[in-house]
């Protein structure tokens, strides 16, 4: 095919949403567009090496676009549509159909069979070289401008090699300040990004010497606030994370942020126990079990070690059920049902980073994940004020939102 024919697609950014975006270009224009893929840093795709602890969490088995939106605190409602065009279904199909098998385990998250990360970069990559991506590393981008020339490219790309001049823009740069001051300078507004997938910093005495102890089923949420989350809870040298604490980050990123990290959690260690059922079940023992120590045996499926710190807080470890005051039971149920616990910051989670904040979604058609200021110019991933829980819902986002730029690229 002439060259006058091909048209120029320029992607910003050698993550996912980056590599997939550009790979499906080339496979659904069946050669119509050249791709060349941008990257500043040495190395592409380094997101996708440490996510999971270096397994790569691919996708989540969710496979109902409503529910599978639910799982982000910004854009549940522009990628409800976006998955039923591309969902973790297709996602798991493009791998395996490469010979990429997933599995999935037990909380729903899906994993290349080796474990590794590497497996699915060497996937992408050699994908790219297949359907001929041109990558560039290395690669420091001055800004992305619209072209006034007549040669008919709508966007020209500045390096510091000189000018490129493309028909099509692809930015799927990830949480970068440099690449939204770009967009902020072609008319774009940016939500402000700040952290949202962290653990909590508390200093607290229920929860000194309980670091990597885990509590399966507990029930989190702030003072005065309807967000709340139940799951699972990490107990830490710094305070708590697990994925019970990262979800309510995520949904209370922007509430976080405003008052610098600094507000109450109130925990229920036992949300499938009633206040009045715990009470019964309490006084079921001092009946039954008057000479027994509370705090010798574990109940309701808590650490042994937690439950012994219940009863050391509420009357002393040595006391028998028999020797227990109404008063000091009332305050072990309390602490059971209404731990209050003071967060005075955050952590980071592993070495991932996940941003609420980006191009803002009403200047974005989803059904092509094209901007509406700047016919050409498409986004993937989150660079867009978009993100989600933990649980291969971030990576989900990229995929969808990259397959849905390109198609819509491919189909002019």
């Amino acid at each position: 095919m002439e060259e006058t024919q091909t048209k120029k697609l320029a992607v910003i950014g050698g993550g996912a949403a980056g590599f997939f975006g550009a790979i499906q270009t080339k496979i659904l224009s069946k050669e119509r567009i050249s791709v060349q893929l941008y990257e500043k840093s040495p190395n592409v795709l380094s997101k996708v090496k440490i996510s999971g602890g270096g397994r790569c969490n691919v996708t989540h088995s969710c496979f109902d676009p409503e529910e599978l939106s639910k799982r982000y605190p910004r854009g549940e409602k522009e990628l409800k549509r976006a998955f039923e065009m591309f969902q973790p279904k297709d996602t798991i199909r493009f791998f395996e159909s490469r010979g990429v098998k997933l599995k999935t385990e037990s909380d729903g998250r899906m994993f290349p069979v080796t474990d590794n990360s590497e497996t699915i970069i060497n996937c992408l990559l050699e994908e790219a070289k297949r359907s001929g991506v041109k990558i560039r590393t290395k690669i420091s981008i001055l800004g992305i401008y619209k072209n006034e020339d007549p040669n008919g490219k709508r966007f020209r790309i500045q390096t510091e090699e000189g000018e490129e001049y493309f028909d099509f823009v692809l930015v799927a740069s990830g949480s970068s300040r440099k690449v939204w001051g770009w967009l902020e300078n072609m008319g774009h507004t940016i939500e402000s990004p700040v952290p949202s997938l962290f653990t909590f910093e508390i200093s607290d005495p229920l929860l000194d010497g309980f670091q990597g102890l885990t509590v399966q089923d507990v029930e989190i949420i702030f003072r005065n606030s309807k967000l709340k989350q139940k799951g699972p809870i990490l107990f830490t040298h710094w305070g708590l994370s697990g994925p019970a604490v990262l979800k309510l980050s995520a949904w209370a990123a922007r509430e976080l942020f405003d008052t610098d990290y600094k507000a109450e959690l109130l925990v229920d260690w036992v949300p499938n126990l009633s206040r009045q059922k715990l009470r019964e079940i309490f006084l079921e023992k001092k009946k039954d079990s008057p000479a027994k120590k509370p705090a010798s045996r574990s109940e309701f499926d808590l650490p042994s070690r937690f439950w012994e710190r219940v009863w050391e807080k509420s009357c002393g470890p040595e006391k028998r059920w028999s020797e227990i005051s109404s008063k000091e039971l009332h305050q072990a149920e309390e602490i059971l049902k209404r731990t209050v616990l003071k967060v005075s910051g955050k952590g980071v989670f592993k070495e991932e980073f996940v941003t609420c904040g980006g191009v803002r979604r009403k200047e974005v058609d989803f059904s092509k994940m094209e901007s509406r200021l700047h016919p050409g110019l498409y986004f993937a991933g989150e660079v867009l004020d978009i993100d989600g829980i933990t649980g291969g819902f971030n990576f989900q986002n990229a995929w969808t939102t990259s397959y849905i730029a390109a198609k819509a690229m491919a189909d002019i």
